[in-house]
């Protein structure tokens, strides 16, 4: 597993330099916390053997928490003159030791760290972040550890809870509560460490303790009374960021070598006599075991996907650079109209051209154009400001003449263009009258397609295939309360941004075609699957979904009634009232006073209240089960009936939900704002919330849904004879699996055992374990084992399918579908046996997951070009899982309900039939 090592070099410069003596050279410069900060790094560098590391100090200057709180750190007195003297040698020679260095301005260094940590994490990276600070236990999790070389203390996540009291999870509540008095930051007066400890174990998390704060007694209580109003600030600020725009990308954060020379200068300037002998007698020097740290990668090899050769940045031939490009790019601010003729001119005349907008708002249906961006020639672009509004601003072209004169180009089939996310310039255009034709390449789609477990952010790419770093969106706008609109930017600064981004785009395409090329099935599926689908999920977005906000309201009501009757049912069970909210009252109402089974623990130790706990509780006892239903009609309320009216747009009057591409690397898609793919359908109040979305007048909603396509996809990929069989015969798949585990006729296949069939065909496809399934039907291990023995007994071809894939896996690091998208596994090898099994799971479930997301993208793709070129009016309005929802006028039904399965059933072809069936009504839950 790789391993990331963090230093907080800022926490330990004073720590260093208050701990040791006044430590001098003979010319009397003091080198006390030079030479303490480069004991601890060599030391970590040693014993840590991490593949990837940075030190990382505060910068000079303003961060952003300062305009939040101008008072922040206000009180500190200067950096004491023999410290600040030393800055420039310790910076000087971390560099030279080899350990990449990272000083950004604008955040603090405990932001960068949390950033490079949160990545590093989701990456699978063991992360390591040697500090002394106590905010940086709010990072830690099962991949973040805290190490302190100072005091030889070592903190994971039973470390912080033994230490502070409360889990990582809980430290910024803790840090809220107390205040940080080094900062200036104010916390609840008297509030000290056990008080903040105390207080959240007994309501579970500050907003539990904000709600209860009338009920807290004495002057304490009062002191956080009045301290109310300040402590979301307060949270702000001792919260650590973990989405800052980083200046280096952590695939760059590799050791380099050590600088041999630049170290023995300062080591003889500063008198550090013995690490002088190492370096001249050729022994290991501070930086680590040898001149780069034996046994330790080169800045050459860093993160990739498996398979691919190591990234290096490229030559400026290799990005289509010529030297004066390379030297500074040519970027054009168009004020004129003589300049804009010529760039019409040239993007009319070339083969391919990198298109972007800048717009005043990112909701697309919204957005409108602030400006525009071309590049025809890598290190040559322009930017057309149209829309920048703000004192001293240019004279700009106007936007509506800029637009009638690009509008044949954009509109135009026969001009390729290429960009990142195409799909949200092409709803800008739209927002403006112009339909944008000729999207022949995306580089988000391309880089799903190359490498599915990377980011694709532009800013990504950029870093992974050019070794560029670019401007960033925020590096112009800010952040947060004080960030601006594009609008506001200046007009130079946004040229450069934006005319740099075209220009970027047409060279990471320049890089990523040809990577993709010579791959038939990752040319496949970026070709035929998900450049087709852009354009249909853009018009399913533009559609969009009508909802029924009156019936969601009264929803909200009905629900809102319920849980204040379960409150009050679950106030009588207990004897005495309680926060259904507080994790820590529940616990100790039923664990510590009503002495119910622990069936799970918390990572902190505690008994777990989660709902898998409280479903299994409920089967036995009253109060988990009213617990466990209050929770789901508040989550129902809080994020769906209450905030689907509210996101009504006011122009169309129905709802756009933004689909992507590349949410999963899968290739399902994913739904947000809002996410339709999670509306619960197995309660009668998750399918009551899918009846509000509704058919206009004179229309049905028509579901079509793919029929256990997954286990199909199981049949064809293993070629199992009897599964085959059962499938081709049109049988109900399930009974027959009951029959052959059960050694029974189908006939006579009763309904539990039909139950534990199915649990089977569905929990082998996710690696189900026989505990797993013992747990979900019922049933002793033993007899689950038995259950499953019999099923590969009798579907030898799944088991052999299994073993062979997982074997693959292995080899490879990653699994295919049958369309040739390949599903990566950074974990199959890992040491960790947890991981290493959930990866072996992933090999097995992915590729059926994966074909199931081609299949329904295809699907998609069908049902879109059949209606168009039947002149239908039917349209296409929503995907979620296996499923396609479409609104559809009455005089076109009964041939959409006949036609739109065989439509879909006939995009693959599969080794056994896909089954689609579709049903019709008002609204959607009457479809389904």
């Amino acid at each position: 597993m790789p391993k990331l090592l963090l230093v907080d070099g800022s926490s330990y410069l004073y720590r260093a330099f208050h701990a040791l003596p006044d430590l001098r050279n003979k010319a009397g410069e003091p080198t006390g916390a030079l030479r303490g900060v480069l004991s601890m790094l060599r030391t970590l560098r040693e014993s840590v053997g991490a593949t990837h590391a940075a030190c990382v100090f505060d910068a000079k200057g303003k961060t952003f928490r300062d305009d939040w709180y101008p008072a922040y750190k206000a009180q500190r007195p200067p950096m004491p003159e023999d410290l600040a003297a030393q800055i420039e040698p310790i910076h000087i020679c971390v560099k030279a030791m080899g350990w990449p260095m990272i000083v950004q301005e604008g955040v603090e260094a405990d932001d960068v760290i949390g950033t490079l940590a949160r990545i590093a994490s989701e990456q699978g990276f063991e992360v390591l972040i040697s500090t002394g600070d106590k905010d940086m236990a709010q990072l830690v999790n099962a991949q973040v550890t805290l190490i302190n070389t100072m005091s030889n203390e070592t903190l994971d996540e039973a470390g912080v809870l033994a230490k502070f009291g409360v889990p990582p999870d809980r430290i910024i509540d803790y840090l809220t509560l107390m205040g940080d008095t080094v900062d200036n930051v104010p916390g609840v007066e008297k509030c000290g460490p056990k008080t903040a400890a105390k207080w959240i174990a007994e309501y579970g998390s500050l907003d539990n303790v904000v709600a209860n704060a009338a009920n807290i007694k004495g002057v304490v209580g009062e002191n956080l009374r009045r301290a109310l109003d300040f402590l979301p600030l307060g949270r702000r600020l001792v919260t650590i960021a973990t989405d800052v725009t980083l200046a280096e990308p952590l695939e760059a954060l590799t050791w380099r070598d050590a600088d041999r020379e630049a170290l023995l200068e300062q080591f003889r300037r500063y008198e550090f006599r013995g690490w002088l002998r190492e370096l001249e007698s050729g022994h290991p020097s501070p930086g680590g075991r040898g001149a780069g740290g034996e046994g330790q990668p080169s800045a050459a090899a860093r993160t990739k996907s498996p398979g691919e050769p190591s990234p290096q940045p490229l030559s400026q031939e290799e990005r289509g650079l010529s030297d004066n490009a390379a030297a500074r790019a040519n970027y054009a601010c168009v004020l004129d109209w003589a300049t804009f003729d010529t760039w019409l001119a040239k993007i009319n005349a070339a083969t391919l051209t990198a298109f972007d907008t800048e717009t005043d708002s990112l909701d697309s249906m919204q957005a409108r154009i602030v400006g525009l961006s071309f590049a025809v020639t890598p290190g040559e672009a322009c930017y057309v400001p149209v829309g920048h509004r703000y004192a001293g601003a240019p004279d700009q072209l106007p936007l509506d003449e800029v637009l009638a004169k690009l509008k044949p180009w954009l509109e135009s089939a026969a001009h390729a263009k290429v960009g990142q996310n195409l799909k949200y310039d092409k709803h800008v255009l739209a927002n403006h009258g112009i339909t944008l034709n000729g999207i022949a390449h995306d580089t988000l789609l391309q880089s799903a397609a190359w490498e599915s477990d990377r980011n694709h952010d532009l800013e990504s790419l950029c870093n992974r295939h050019l070794g560029l770093n670019v401007l960033s969106y925020t590096d112009l706008t800010g952040k947060g309360a004080k960030q601006i609109s594009f609008a506001e930017v200046e007009v130079g600064r946004a040229a450069e941004y934006s005319a740099e981004d075209a220009d970027v785009t047409l060279q990471v395409h320049n890089v990523l075609l040809p990577k993709l090329e010579p791959e038939a099935g990752l040319m496949r599926v970026y070709r035929d699957i998900e450049m087709p689908v852009l354009d249909v999920l853009w018009q399913m977005e533009r559609n969009g979904v009508l909802i029924d906000s009156f019936l969601l309201a009264q929803q909200s009501d009905e629900l809102g009634r319920r849980m204040m009757d379960l409150e009050r049912e679950a106030y009588e069970i207990a004897g005495q009232p309680f926060n259904l909210g507080s994790p820590k009252q529940i616990q100790e109402l039923l664990f510590e006073r009503d002495r119910l089974p622990v069936l799970k623990k918390t990572p902190s130790g505690a008994p777990s209240t989660d709902e898998e706990v409280l479903a299994q509780l409920a089967l036995d006892y009253p109060l988990p089960r009213v617990i466990l239903e209050h929770r789901g009609l508040a989550k129902l309320k809080n994020t769906y009936t209450d905030k689907l009216p509210r996101m009504v747009n006011p122009q169309t009057g129905r709802v756009h939900t933004s689909f992507s591409q590349t949410g999963a690397i899968t290739g399902r898609l994913a739904s947000t704002e809002p996410n339709l793919q999670n509306i619960p359908v197995r309660t009668e109040d998750g399918r009551r919330i899918r009846a509000a979305f509704i058919a206009p007048r004179g229309h049905h909603i028509v579901s079509a849904d793919y029929s256990q396509i997954e286990l199909r996809i199981m049949a064809h990929l293993s070629g199992d004879e009897g599964l085959l069989g059962a499938f081709a015969r049109g049988e109900d798949v399930h009974r027959a699996t009951a029959a052959e585990v059960f050694g029974v006729p189908v006939p006579e296949v009763t309904s539990d055992q039909r139950r534990y069939a199915k649990a089977i065909n569905f929990g082998l496809i996710y690696g189900m374990s026989a505990f797993g399934l013992a747990k979900q039907i019922d049933v002793e291990r033993s007899a689950a084992q038995l259950y499953i023995d019999r099923y590969f007994a009798r579907y030898p071809g799944v088991a052999r399918y299994m073993e062979e894939t997982r074997a693959l896996a292995r080899e490879k690091a990653y699994v295919e579908t049958v369309f040739g998208r390949r599903l990566y596994l950074p974990e199959i090898k890992s040491s960790n046996v947890g991981r290493r099994q959930g990866a072996e799971r992933a090999a097995i479930n992915a590729p059926m997951q994966g074909t199931a997301a081609d299949i329904v993208k295809l699907a998609m793709r069908a049902t879109a070009d059949w209606l168009r070129g039947s002149g239908l009016q039917s349209k296409l309005l929503l995907q979620v899982h296996d499923e396609l929802i479409l609104e559809v006028p009455d005089a076109e039904l009964e041939r959409v309900k006949a036609e739109l399965p065989q439509i879909m059933g006939g995009v693959a072809e599969l080794k056994v039939p896909l089954l689609v069936e579709a049903g019709a009504g008002a609204s959607w839950d009457e479809a389904h």
